[in-house]
């Protein structure tokens, strides 16, 4: 009896370590993280160029109303 439970014992911690190092996956498609990368860049330099180009140009003048004779 002793000797069935110390194989059984082996089995279970060679099973639990096998279990251990099992590694998952997962694999995403290179062209949409890509998209979704280039799109998220553009939306922050978006933000950043609105910020700057707010602080950088002056004011534009009102447009003025053409003069009649």
């Amino acid at each position: 009896m002793k000797q069935v439970m110390k194989q059984i014992s082996w089995i279970l911690a060679l099973a639990s370590l096998l279990a251990a190092c099992v590694t998952i996956n997962i694999y995403f498609p290179a062209a949409a993280a890509d998209k979704a990368a280039d799109k998220i860049i553009d939306d922050v330099w978006q933000l950043k160029n609105g910020e700057a180009g707010k602080e950088a140009t002056p004011p534009a003048e009102p447009a003025k109303a053409p003069e009649t004779k």
